[in-house]
């Protein structure tokens, strides 16, 4: 009982630790840009030693990936299911332009596949979660591989569309894409999961084609 107190309170220090370099970066972020800040920065304005930072991180890219993933799961939680993840996925446009100079300061600094890394681990376990539920609703077995195929052309769509958002500045009304987005897949997931087999359609396919292939041609 004692261990698991003890360990309890390790955590919790560890987290509240996180948390205070997290706002610590934000706060720095409205004075200068990423590249610009220093480890020194950060300890003297989060008040802990270099040691410390390096105990829970090994650079400031390290500390601005955790940062990202958990203001995104925050935003996230509980809307795994197909009545919530449209909510879910207009939190992470809040929650993206909410900390506009962070997310910013990022795009300019990291590479733009870190950025889609970031996005798609976020979006992947969402949209996977749906496609089982649905899955159960309809009362049928869909094979794994098809499943995925549906998650990631979901995920890949979703992703492009918030990096040309974020690319443009964050200026259009991401309640507007983000209903445009909703209207546009609530039926197709539908009519995709529904099909004998869970085959997918051709056009999907060669949309899904174009989209691998333009990363592919961003990579190169």
């Amino acid at each position: 009982m004692r261990i698991e107190k003890a360990k309890g309170i390790e955590t919790s220090m560890v987290n509240q630790t996180k948390q205070a370099l997290e706002a610590s970066l934000k706060h720095l972020l409205l004075q200068k840009p990423l590249d610009k800040i220093t480890i020194s920065d950060l300890t003297k304005d989060c008040g802990i030693s270099r040691m410390a930072f390096y105990y829970h991180f090994k650079d400031i890219y390290d500390l601005v990936e955790w940062s990202c993933l958990e203001d995104a799961t925050r935003a996230l939680a509980g809307k795994k299911t197909y009545s919530t993840w449209t909510e879910g996925l207009l939190q992470i446009f809040e929650v993206v332009y909410e900390n506009k100079p962070f997310i910013m300061n990022a795009y300019r600094c990291i590479s733009r596949e870190q950025i889609e890394n970031f996005l798609f681990q976020l979006t992947s376990d969402l949209i996977m979660g749906v496609v089982k539920e649905q899955e159960q609703a309809a009362n049928t077995t869909i094979p794994d591989k098809d499943k995925r195929f549906i998650a990631d052309f979901y995920k890949y769509s979703f992703v492009g569309i918030m990096l040309d958002w974020i690319k443009q500045g964050m200026k259009e009304d991401y309640e507007e894409i983000a209903r445009m987005i909703a209207i546009t897949l609530h039926g197709e997931f539908h009519q995709e999961l529904y099909k004998s087999g869970g085959m997918i359609s051709f056009l999907s396919f060669l949309f899904f084609c174009k989209l691998k292939r333009d990363k592919i041609g961003h990579t190169i």
